[in-house]
């Protein structure tokens, strides 16, 4: 399982390089006490910009979001994201990497969260809803938020601005 991030990474290292055709293994040093990308921990979800690469770690004993800066080569500190009581689950970024959205279940209640890496603020967009909530994505922008909800005894499709509001398809 911790070898997991590094598979993912290798597949899709093309998108974080920028390189075409062919994928090309990114050599990320193995950092026992969990500072650098790859570690003892699990690993998972990880989603990839040019730039940065978002992804759920135990590494602190409980189901965190991480960010680490591929161009840098270290974690970037998100203070104010990560929450004792809460699981996160199926981090997203937005290709400048200002805002992260992820899915987190606090209380057995499910949520979608918006981080704004400027301001250090955490908004849940969901939190008027009444229905289960998950699998969040945000696009390269950083303008719009897509989410399954479970509403009527189905999964549908949710986009939701970056405010919080419903976005009604044409």
């Amino acid at each position: 399982m911790k070898h997991c991030l590094l598979i993912c990474i290798v597949v899709m290292s093309s998108l974080v390089t920028g390189c075409t055709g062919y994928p090309r293994y990114l050599n990320f040093p193995f950092d026992g006490g969990g500072r650098g990308l790859n570690s003892r921990a699990s690993d998972l979800e990880p989603q990839v910009t040019s730039t940065y690469i978002v992804f759920i770690s135990d590494r602190n004993g409980s189901q965190d979001v991480y960010l680490f800066d591929a161009q840098q080569r270290q974690l970037i500190s998100l203070p104010g994201l990560n929450a004792l009581d809460e699981i996160a689950s199926h981090p997203s970024i937005s290709e400048d990497g200002r805002y992260v959205v992820f899915g987190g279940s606090r209380q057995g209640k499910s949520n979608i969260y918006v981080y704004d890496r400027q301001t250090e603020q955490k908004r849940n967009l969901t939190a008027d809803l009444q229905a289960e909530v998950r699998n969040p994505i945000i696009n390269a922008d950083g303008t719009q938020i897509a989410f399954e909800i479970a509403q009527d005894g189905q999964w549908d499709i949710m986009i939701y601005d970056l405010s919080g509001n419903p976005l009604k398809l044409q």
